[in-house]
C-alpha cells in the first residue's frame, strides 16, 4: 500500500510538463500487468486527463476484444462504422488547447495508418472519428530537418508517405529467389512493409526498400525494453545549498567563460534531443498515453527504427530448419548482396547552413563536424549518437577525450624538449665531447673503418642531449602518471555518457549463434540458462584443443616477427661495412645514420606486409575457435590483432633500445654473428639517437599510411564508382538509396580497426615516451586530423553502419590499462639501461669532483666523458699503428693487472641502475594505484542523481498507475481510495 504525500504531488505539479495525448473515451479498462507495469510513468500533473487517454491501438498480444471496424472521417474517404458501441468509443474530445496540435496530427495520419494494414492485425482500439473542423489552422509542426528529409526524394516509398528504414540489395541473376521469396514473405507476416525497385544504373541490381509500421515498431519496442521519454527532468538533485564556496564560484566563472569559447558548438545549431533531458521508461503499449509521443513520426528516431528492423530481419526465417535464420547468413550465401540502413540524404546543399539551416542530420554532422575547417571545434556527441548510434558515439567521445588528454601531455614533452634545446651548449657531456679534437675511437667496423675523432660526434651528442637531459626522468614519471588519469577520467566520462544517452540500465540482449558455430555443433545440444531453449554446444576438449591449436599459430606468428627483426639486423650488419665506404662523401661520413635510416624504412615496409598477413591469419586462426557469438568472435579476433601487430610495430624498437650495443664485447675481441660479422655497436654519443629515429620514422610514416588507407582508398573507390555509374545519367536522378549503394561499407570488423590504430598509437606514445618525449605531440597533431578524418569518412564515404549500442569500448579498456603497467617498466629500463643518466648519477655522487664534496663552485660531471671511455692498445689490432684508442666501456686499461676486465665503477653502475629500476617500478605503481584509488569510476554527484532519479521514477510509476485506476472507478461507479486497493 503506497500513500503519496501533498509535498510530493505539489512538488510534481511544479516540475512537470504537459504531455501531448488525445482525449478518447474507451469503456475497456486497462489491466496492469506485472510487466506493464513498471511502464506507467505519469506524474500528478497530468493525472486528470489520464481518464480521456486511451492506447494508440492493441496488438494481438493483448488481452482478448471483440473486432470492431476502424472509421475515418475526412472530405474525401468517409466510411461506414459498423457497430454502435464502436461510434460511440470513436468521439474525439480536445478540449484543451495546448492538445490540440497533436490531435490534429494524428488526424492528419488516417491514410498513413489505414494504407499500414496489410496484414490481420486487430485494430479495435486506433484512434476513430478524428474531427478537426472546429480547430484552429495550426498544426503540428515539424522542425526544418523533418521537413526536409520528407520532401527529399529517395527517403520514402512510392506512395510520398512512409519512410525507408532499411535496405536490402541483390542481383537479379542471383538463382536463390527461394530463399529469398520466403524470407520477404515471412517479414511482411512479422508487419513490415517491403517495396522493390530495380537499380537506375544497373539494371540486374534490385533494390529492397523496408518500412516499419507504427503498431509493428510499438509491438518490438516493447519486446527490446526500448527505453522512451515520458516526463521533463527536475534536476532536484543538482540544487545545492545557496551558499556556494569560493571554489564553487570560481569553477562557475570557468564555466561561464567555458560559454563562449570558441571551441565550443553553438547549441542553437543543433536539434533539441528530448529524451536527453527527459525521465525515460520501457515503452509499453498498454500505457502508450504515458509517453510524451508529440509526434509518432519522430518518436522513434532513426536508429531505434533502424536497430529494430535489423532485429527482425535477423530472427526471420527463409528456410525450415533451427539454423535457416537472419540476414547475416542469407548475405553470406550469396542471396542478398548487402544490407544497410539508408542516409538521411544528401550531406551537401546548394543553400548556405547559416542562412537557410540543416536539410538533414546528415547534412548538419557535415556542416558542424565533417569538415576540416571545424578541426577545432568540440564533437557534437550527442547528434552523432542520435545519428550513428551509442557505440561509434562512443568511439568518438573516447577519440575525442584522448585527444584533449594529450594536450598536457605534448605540453610537458615540449617542455622538456625545449629545455634541452635551451641548455644543450651548457651540457658538460656535450662540450667534452665537442673539444675532444685530441682523443680517437676505435674502428667501429672490422674492414673499411677508421679511427674516427670523438669531436666528430658533436651534433650526434647535442641531439642525443634534447633527448636525454634532466628532464628525461620527471617527463617518464609524469606520463606513466598521465596514463592512469587519463583512464580513470576517461571511465567517469564514460559513466556521465551512459547516464546521459539513458544507458545506466541497458543490458545486451542475449546474441544470436554465429551460423558457423550452429552448423559445426548443430548435434550437440545443451539448455540455454537465459532463454531456456536448445542450442548447439561446444565440447570442452574440442574447445580446449582449438584453443591450444590458435595459441600455438599466435606464437609462430611471434616467432616470425622475431625473425624478420633478426633479418633487420643482420641487414644493418651487412650494409655497414658498405656505407663507411661509400662513394659519397656525405654518407661515407655519416655511414651510421645511414645505416640505420636505411633499415628504419626497410623495417617500415616489412610491418606493412606482415600486417597484411597478420589479419588473414588472425581471421583464420579466429574461425578456426569457433566462437559462439559475434561478440565473443569481435573479442578474440581483436586480442590476436593487438599481439600481431603490437609486436610487430615494437620488436625491432625493443631490439634497439635494449640489445643493440650490450654484447659487442671489446676491440681485439669482438663478438661476431656467425663467426663472420661483427655486432652493432652504438654511436659515440650513445644508443638513444638510433631509438628516437626508429620510434620517430615509424610513427610519422605509419600515420601517413593509416590515414591514406582510411581516407584516400574509399575516396579513389567512391571516385571510380560514380565514374562508372555516371554513363548519360545525372547524379541527381539517383535516389538516395542507390547513392548510398555506391558509397563503401564500413569495415567488416567495425570498429575495430579504428580502435587499433589508436591503442597501438597509445602504446607508441607511453611505452618509450622516456626516448622521445616529442611522441605526445606527434600524437596530439595525428588525433586532430584523425578526428576529421574519421568524421568525414563516416559522413560521406562509407553507407550508413548500424546504429548499435554499447555502454563502454570493450575488449580495449583493458588492453589500455595492459599498456599502461607496460610503459612503467619499459621507461624504467630505458632510463637506466638506454641512456646514460645512471652512469652520469653514479659518476656525479661517486667518482666526479662533487664526490666528497670538496669542490663547491665546479660542474660535478666535469670528466664525466673522459672517465666513460676506456682504453685500448692499437698494436694489437695489427693495423700497423701505434698509440691508445678509446671505446665506450668500463674495462681495465692495458697496463692493469686486469686488462680489459670490467671495473669496480662497472659493477656500481649496474647495481644503481637495478636499484633504480625497483624503486621506479615501485614509486610509480604505488602513485597510480592511490590515484586511481582517489578517482571514483562514477562522480558522487552523479551517483546520487542516478539514485534520486530511480526513487522519483517509482514514485511517478505509482501515482500514474493510482490515478488511473481511480478514473476507472469512476467510469464504475465504484467507490475511490487514494491508496493503493
Amino acid at each position: 500500500m503506497v500513500h503519496h504525500s501533498g509535498s510530493i504531488q505539489s512538488f510534481k505539479q511544479q516540475k512537470g510538463m504537459n504531455i501531448s495525448k488525445s482525449e478518447i473515451t474507451t469503456e475497456a479498462s486497462l489491466k496492469p500487468s506485472r510487466r506493464s507495469l513498471p511502464c506507467l510513468a505519469q506524474s500528478y500533473a497530468h493525472s486528470k486527463s489520464l481518464s480521456q487517454s486511451a492506447s494508440l491501438f492493441q496488438s494481438t498480444e493483448s488481452e482478448s476484444q471483440a473486432p470492431t471496424s476502424v472509421t475515418f472521417l475526412s472530405a474525401d474517404k468517409p466510411e461506414h462504422v459498423t457497430s454502435e458501441e464502436s461510434r460511440k468509443d470513436s468521439t474525439l474530445k480536445c478540449s484543451f488547447a495546448d492538445l490540440s496540435d497533436f490531435c490534429l496530427a494524428l488526424g492528419k495520419d488516417k491514410d498513413y495508418l489505414d494504407e499500414s494494414e496489410h496484414a490481420n492485425y486487430d485494430r479495435s482500439r486506433l484512434l476513430n472519428d478524428f474531427v478537426t473542423k472546429d480547430k484552429p489552422a495550426s498544426k503540428t509542426k515539424l522542425s526544418k530537418n523533418d521537413m526536409s528529409y520528407i520532401a527529399s526524394s529517395g527517403l520514402l516509398f512510392k506512395d510520398g508517405k512512409k519512410r525507408i528504414d532499411y535496405i536490402l540489395v541483390y542481383r537479379k541473376t542471383n538463382i536463390q529467389y527461394d530463399k529469398r521469396n520466403t524470407f520477404e514473405k515471412n517479414l511482411r507476416a512479422e508487419g513490415l512493409m517491403l517495396e522493390k525497385e530495380p537499380a537506375i544504373a544497373n539494371p540486374d541490381i534490385m533494390f529492397i526498400k523496408i518500412h516499419i509500421p507504427w503498431d509493428t515498431l510499438c509491438k518490438y519496442a516493447e519486446r527490446l525494453n526500448i527505453r522512451v521519454p515520458f516526463r521533463k527532468k527536475c534536476y532536484y538533485t543538482d540544487q545545492k545549498n545557496k551558499s556556494k564556496s569560493r571554489v564553487q564560484n570560481y569553477f562557475k566563472r570557468i564555466k561561464k567563460w567555458m560559454s563562449q569559447n570558441p571551441m565550443v558548438l553553438d547549441k542553437s545549431a543543433f536539434p533539441e534531443l528530448e529524451e536527453s533531458d527527459c525521465y525515460t521508461g520501457p515503452f509499453s503499449r498498454a500505457r502508450i498515453h504515458h509517453f510524451i509521443i508529440n509526434n509518432k513520426d519522430t518518436f522513434f528516431s532513426n536508429a531505434t527504427r533502424s536497430r529494430i528492423v535489423y532485429h527482425m530481419l535477423e530472427r526471420t526465417k527463409y528456410e525450415n530448419g533451427i539454423s535457416k535464420v537472419g540476414i547475416r547468413k542469407l548475405i553470406t550465401n550469396g542471396s542478398y548482396i548487402a544490407a544497410f540502413p539508408p542516409h538521411e540524404g544528401a550531406y551537401k546543399s546548394s543553400l548556405p547552413i547559416k542562412t537557410h539551416g540543416p536539410q538533414n542530420n546528415r547534412h548538419l554532422l557535415y556542416e558542424r563536424w565533417a569538415r576540416w575547417g571545424m578541426w577545432y571545434k568540440h564533437q557534437p556527441l550527442d547528434l552523432i549518437r542520435m545519428y550513428f548510434g551509442e557505440k561509434i558515439g562512443l568511439y568518438f567521445a573516447w577519440l575525442g577525450w584522448y585527444t584533449g588528454m594529450l594536450i598536457p601531455a605534448a605540453v610537458v614533452g615540449l617542455c622538456v624538449f625545449f629545455y634541452g634545446l635551451v641548455t644543450m651548449n651548457e651540457s658538460q657531456v656535450s662540450q667534452e665531447i665537442c673539444k675532444a679534437t685530441e682523443v680517437f675511437m676505435c674502428p667501429l667496423c672490422d674492414k673499411n673503418c677508421s679511427l674516427q675523432r670523438l669531436n666528430d660526434s658533436c651534433i650526434y651528442a647535442k641531439v642525443t642531449y634534447l633527448f636525454d637531459n634532466g628532464g628525461t626522468v620527471f617527463f617518464a614519471i609524469f606520463m606513466a602518471i598521465w596514463a592512469t588519469v587519463f583512464l580513470e577520467f576517461w571511465k567517469r566520462r564514460r559513466s556521465i555518457l551512459t547516464y546521459t544517452w539513458d544507458l545506466i540500465e541497458w543490458e545486451e540482449e542475449e546474441e544470436t549463434l554465429r551460423p558457423q558455430f550452429e552448423a559445426k555443433y548443430y548435434r550437440m545440444e545443451v539448455i540455454n540458462p537465459i532463454t531456456g531453449k536448445p542450442e548447439p554446444h561446444q565440447p570442452s576438449s574440442d574447445k580446449v584443443t582449438r584453443l591450444l591449436v590458435s595459441v600455438s599459430g599466435i606464437f609462430f606468428m611471434i616467432s616470425l616477427v622475431i625473425t624478420a627483426v633478426f633479418a633487420v639486423v643482420v641487414y644493418r650488419l651487412v650494409v655497414m661495412e658498405q656505407f663507411a665506404s661509400f662513394k659519397w662523401n656525405f654518407v661515407k661520413q655519416h655511414w651510421q645514420f645511414a645505416t640505420s635510416g636505411a633499415a628504419v624504412c626497410i623495417n617500415f615496409i616489412i610491418i606493412m606486409l606482415l600486417n597484411l598477413a597478420y589479419e588473414k591469419i588472425a581471421y583464420l586462426l579466429t574461425n578456426l575457435e569457433y566462437p559462439r557469438t559475434e561478440s565473443e568472435w569481435e573479442n578474440s579476433f581483436a586480442l590476436k590483432m593487438f599481439l600481431f601487430q603490437f609486436v610487430n610495430l615494437n620488436s625491432s624498437i625493443f631490439y634497439i633500445a635494449f640489445f643493440l650495443g650490450r654484447f659487442v664485447g671489446h676491440p681485439g675481441k669482438y663478438n661476431k654473428l656467425f663467426e663472420r660479422w661483427r655486432l652493432e655497436e652504438c654511436h659515440p654519443s650513445g644508443c638513444l639517437i638510433d631509438l628516437c629515429l626508429q620510434m620517430g620514422v615509424i610513427m610519422f610514416l605509419k600515420q601517413i599510411w593509416n590515414n591514406f588507407m582510411e581516407l584516400g582508398y574509399p575516396l579513389i573507390q567512391n571516385w571510380w564508382s560514380r565514374h562508372k555509374i555516371k554513363r548519360g545519367i545525372q547524379d541527381a536522378s539517383i535516389p538516395q538509396w542507390e547513392n548510398d549503394w555506391n558509397l563503401q561499407p564500413m569495415n567488416i570488423h567495425g570498429l575495430m580497426d579504428e580502435y587499433l590504430e589508436m591503442v597501438l598509437q597509445f602504446g607508441f606514445t607511453t611505452i618509450f615516451v622516456a626516448a622521445f618525449p616529442l611522441a605526445p605531440l606527434l600524437a596530439l597533431l595525428n588525433n586532430i586530423i584523425e578526428i576529421r578524418l574519421d568524421a568525414y569518412k563516416f559522413v560521406t564515404q562509407w553507407r550508413r553502419p548500424l546504429p548499435a549500442r554499447a555502454t563502454d569500448i570493450g575488449i580495449w579498456l583493458g588492453i589500455l590499462e595492459g599498456i599502461g603497467i607496460l610503459a612503467v617498466i619499459t621507461n624504467a629500463f630505458v632510463i637506466a639501461i638506454t641512456s646514460d643518466y645512471i652512469p652520469r648519477f653514479v659518476y656525479e655522487y661517486k667518482y666526479g669532483p662533487c664526490a666528497n664534496h670538496v669542490k663547491q663552485n665546479e660542474n660535478c660531471l666535469k670528466g664525466y666523458v673522459n672517465n666513460s671511455l676506456s682504453f685500448f692498445d692499437l698494436s694489437e689490432l695489427g693495423m700497423g699503428k701505434s698509440g691508445y684508442c678509446r671505446y665506450r666501456d668500463y674495462r681495465g686499461p692495458p697496463w692493469s693487472s686486469k686488462p680489459y676486465e670490467f671495473t669496480l665503477q662497472y659493477w656500481h653502475i649496474l647495481a644503481a641502475r637495478l636499484a633504480f629500476i625497483i624503486v621506479f617500478e615501485h614509486l610509480v605503481f604505488g602513485i597510480k594505484s592511490f590515484i586511481a584509488y582517489l578517482i571514483p569510476d562514477i562522480p558522487k554527484g552523479l551517483r546520487e542523481r542516478i539514485r534520486r532519479e530511480k526513487y522519483l521514477v517509482q514514485e511517478m510509476m505509482y501515482e500514474a498507475e493510482l490515478e488511473h485506476l481511480q478514473q476507472q472507478r469512476r467510469k464504475s461507479g465504484q467507490p475511490i481510495h487514494h491508496e493503493w486497493p
